[in-house]
């Protein structure tokens, strides 16, 4: 009933820019806080950004804070996800996911916190 479809993914050279987005069906999409996570070859899923039900609110890990910038359209029933100053060590599968419901006072950034996930899309840097 609810599907979450991740697509921008591509080979970009390091220094390049890429632009993610997320198109999310079967939910009320302004009510949900949406996530960015991504996992590379032989690690764990990792937090990347999120942004509120509403888009007024955003967090995002201390590895990206100053390059990535997530934003949303509810209108469009869309998250983006901008990565600018790409860097070998960004290479990784990303995946988009949604809350159940939104929260009130805190972006989640717990994995744990979100129902819906994407098939992800495969970002690769290349020096």
């Amino acid at each position: 009933q609810v599907e979450v479809v991740e697509s921008g993914g591509g080979l970009v050279q390091a220094g390049g820019s890429l632009r993610l987005s997320c198109a999310a069906s079967g939910l009320t999409f302004s009510m949900v806080d949406m996530g960015w996570f991504r996992q590379a070859p032989g690690k764990e899923r990792e937090f990347v950004a999120a942004i509120n039900w509403s888009g007024a609110s955003t967090s995002y890990a201390d590895s990206v804070k100053g390059r990535f910038t997530v934003s949303r359209d509810n209108a469009k029933n869309t998250v983006y996800l901008q990565i600018n100053s790409l860097k070998p060590e960004d290479t990784a599968v990303y995946y988009c996911a949604a809350t159940r419901w939104g929260r009130r006072g805190r972006v989640p950034e717990s994995e744990g916190e979100y129902t819906y996930w994407g098939q992800g899309t495969q970002v690769t840097v290349s020096s």
